[in-house]
């Protein structure tokens, strides 16, 4: 795999290595936000055990998602306090800066935010949030994460520079300044490059194989996939910068992870409601639904669906098939040799999307895993090679 080159820090003498270990060197230039947010990035001081930092969950060699086995196969997250499991699978934070605000659209849709049911309308809202989680990050309060940041010189330099001689005197201000540099790092080319060999085939840089071809052909298919009801943004196939979302929210029927359940302590009975569960929807009609997420760097960041009930691409193609199939053998996990589960929230599953098209065969099931192979950046694709 390519080295992971991140934004060169305007000082010689400040390293990532430095920041973690709380360097106080004074700088001989004052930091961009976006330096400074990549020094927060990296910076296991603030989670309360200093063993955790948002690149925990986020790694850069890993297409910015988890790439722990944390005791359930990578689906969900552990906390810095060394026991606590997340219910939910750490998204990819690469390309996330194209997610608009969180908003309800004309049509009646909800779309956009950050996270996986859009509780937060941006990136600095997302950052703020793992810092004091109780089961992620750990830090007690704002105020003691404040405290944290001010334990290392550089950092108090970089903030009075960036947002105010007097920004520790109020720790909310501090915090969202926090907040908001390791959002403008996550704004830069590092987490959203275009380089994947579908975006150098739209250049003219590189020749799809007859496989990836075909997978890209019924990937924007109205007539023999369902794929791009959902995951296209751009008006025309081929558009640059496609992101491979349209970031609206649809219950897929994705069956409950227990095997997550039995080891994370979330109580029996309990179903994740999605959308439901942010404070700004109250309609029971989203009730299970869940963000689309990105198809950038899909075949490299794994486990799959909300919950990462799903080990394999394969697995993710195969389960949306059973919806348009009538042979028996579709109704397989390919994981688990059983049927399909039930969903775990079984209303308001998106009927119409989901039953539109007719049924793939193994080729063309191959196909589209093979189109959505191309969408890996370029600097993982040794990872995503099987």
């Amino acid at each position: 795999m390519k080295k992971i080159i991140l934004l060169p820090l305007i000082l010689s003498a400040f390293s990532l290595s430095g920041c973690i270990s709380g360097a106080t060197e004074k700088p001989t230039k004052i930091m961009t936000k976006a330096e400074l947010g990549q020094s927060l990035f990296f910076d296991i001081n603030l989670s309360a055990n200093r063993t955790q930092s948002c690149a925990t969950c986020h790694s850069p060699e890993q297409g910015f998602a988890d790439p722990r086995d944390n005791g359930v196969k990578g689906a969900v997250s552990l906390g810095d306090d060394g026991h606590s499991l997340g219910d939910r699978n750490a998204p990819t934070a690469a390309y996330a800066m194209f997610s608009p605000a969180f908003q309800l659209t004309i049509d009646g849709k909800y779309k956009g935010g950050q996270f996986h049911d859009g509780r937060e309308n941006d990136l600095s809202g997302q950052a703020g949030g793992p810092p004091t989680n109780p089961i992620e990050m750990g830090m007690p309060s704002k105020q003691l994460t404040a405290e944290r940041l001010q334990e290392n010189t550089t950092y108090q330099i970089a903030f009075r520079a960036l947002y105010g001689k007097d920004i520790f005197s109020d720790s909310e201000a501090a915090y969202a300044a926090m907040a908001d540099s390791i959002a403008a790092f996550e704004k830069t080319e590092l987490f959203a490059p275009f380089d994947s060999k579908y975006d150098r085939f739209l250049r003219g840089e590189y020749q799809l194989s007859e496989q990836e071809e075909l997978g890209r052909t019924l990937f924007f298919s109205q007539q023999f996939t369902n794929c791009n009801q959902c995951h296209q943004l751009k008006s025309r196939p081929g558009a640059e910068a496609e992101t491979f979302s349209n970031y609206e929210y649809h219950n897929i029927g994705i069956p409950e992870n227990s095997a997550a359940r039995k080891i994370n302590g979330v109580a029996e009975g309990y179903k994740d409601i999605g959308l439901l569960n942010n404070p700004a929807v109250n309609d029971p009609a989203q009730a299970g639904k869940f963000k689309v997420p990105t198809l950038r760097n899909v075949a490299v960041t794994g486990p799959y669906m909300h919950n990462g009930v799903f080990q394999d691409l394969r697995t993710v193609v195969l389960f949306y098939n059973k919806y348009n199939s009538r042979n028996a053998a579709r109704q397989i996990n390919p994981e688990s040799g059983t049927q399909w589960q039930q969903p775990e929230v079984i209303e308001n599953i998106s009927l119409q999307e989901l039953e539109s098209g007719p049924a793939l065969n193994d080729q063309r099931i191959d196909a589209l895993v093979a189109f959505m192979h191309t969408l890996t950046d370029q600097r993982y694709e040794l990872a995503g090679q099987k």
